[in-house]
């Protein structure tokens, strides 16, 4: 058995803003949910760092709302914004596998962006998760939808490579993601309302490496892990895949252009 990929907050958030821009696309979509005592529910699976769930509070500042995400090192980052809200609701985080978790209590909206990737089998969870609504709540999420993309395939190729298939091969597939029509088809079979669709951003990146420096963030952290206690190793894989990087994605005159798509649905419970 694999061990857990782990998870360093800071190479996370350097390209943060370029990674948060999905998650504003997706919140301005979301509809507010019915009002009730005490504020909205809500709970945002994957939370990471917490800088884009604090996001939430922010949008409906009488809301309860709640980070879930399984690695140690997010949750120590998002603890910065816990707290109560200015506007009287508060924001808090828990260590959660969303392999099996299923919401205890009604929620309002349940949202998650950059995380369903990382769940086998998430679009099982959907019956489970949207029975949880309440009237007029809201699944919301945002999944990449790059894996065909050169720095996925380069990478799933280095891995299976005579010199890394040992220790590497098959540690970095092809994602978990299903297309917008799919997810739409599941979740309007559940009786929602729903919105799904796609995006690619162009991304302009900066710096030596730029495109090998994201994916340290998220791509290449189960490689880091498999790899963590050989600096060897790990030197020499990254230089690898760093010079296939840079043939992939050729710098330009005001940086390298790294072009990223994203599902987005939003699905909405009938009030």
């Amino acid at each position: 058995m694999r061990t857990a990929a782990t998870w360093d907050p800071r190479q996370y958030l350097r390209h943060s803003g370029h990674r948060a821009r999905p998650f504003h696309d997706l919140l301005a979509r979301i509809p507010d949910p019915a009002p009730r005592p005490g504020g909205p529910r809500v709970v945002d699976l994957g939370c990471g760092p917490g800088n884009v769930t604090a996001l939430l509070a922010a949008r409906w500042p009488t809301a309860h709302v709640t980070g879930l995400d399984s690695s140690p090192e997010m949750l120590a980052e998002a603890a910065a914004h816990a707290g109560p809200t200015p506007g009287g609701g508060r924001l808090d985080f828990a260590r959660a596998d969303l392999t099996d978790w299923t919401p205890a209590e009604p929620l309002d909206l349940i949202v998650s962006s950059a995380t369903l990737q990382w769940v086998p089998g998430h679009a099982g969870a959907f019956p489970a998760w949207t029975a949880a609504l309440t009237p007029g709540g809201t699944l919301a999420f945002t999944v990449p939808g790059n894996f065909r993309a050169p720095s996925h395939t380069l990478l799933r190729e280095l891995c299976g490579s005579a010199r890394w298939r040992d220790r590497l091969g098959g540690l970095h597939g092809t994602g978990h993601v299903l297309e917008p029509a799919d997810y739409l088809g599941r979740l309007t079979a559940l009786g929602l309302t729903v919105d799904a669709w796609e995006t690619t951003y162009s991304h302009l990146l900066t710096g030596p490496d730029p495109v090998l420096d994201w994916t340290k963030g998220t791509a290449l952290r189960p490689v880091l892990t498999a790899l963590s206690g050989d600096p060897g190793a790990t030197e020499e894989f990254l230089g690898s895949y760093a010079e296939l990087l840079r043939e992939a994605y050729a710098a330009g005159p005001h940086g390298t252009v790294f072009p990223f798509r994203r599902v987005f649905v939003v699905a909405r419970r009938p009030a």
